[in-house]
């Protein structure tokens, strides 16, 4: 495929996503970032995690992967059971998304870059 080829876009515009699911999106794959970092920090397994948490290890693999049939109340869930605090969260949040409106683009070399609208 030639480069000429190559349509230049946004993730958001090829999904067809509002600003408003697009922001839910990036704000859930911070927080499952967040949650995987946290947990390989305080050296704890996703078997333990899962016990703690009174689910099956296999779940916190899928939370931590960001599946779509998980719940954010799960997420939440697993990010305070790894020791974070609504504070840390938040934080977390602010340092690491993509701000609210902003789109992220697709060049045609098919690098993902933050830019505005």
């Amino acid at each position: 495929m030639n480069k000429q080829d190559w349509k230049e876009g946004t993730v958001q515009d090829f999904l067809g996503l509002s600003d408003a699911d697009m922001a839910l999106v990036e704000t859930k794959v911070v927080l499952t970032r967040a949650l995987r970092r946290q947990r390989r920090e305080t050296q704890l397994t996703q078997t333990e995690v899962a016990r703690a948490m009174r689910t099956s290890q296999s779940r916190v693999a899928r939370i931590e992967a960001g599946d779509p049939s998980v719940s954010l109340d799960l997420v939440f869930k697993a990010l305070y059971t790894v020791g974070m605090t609504p504070q840390d969260v938040g934080n977390f949040i602010k340092e690491a998304a993509v701000p609210y409106g902003e789109k992220k683009s697709v060049s045609g070399d098919g690098v993902l870059a933050a830019g505005q609208q």
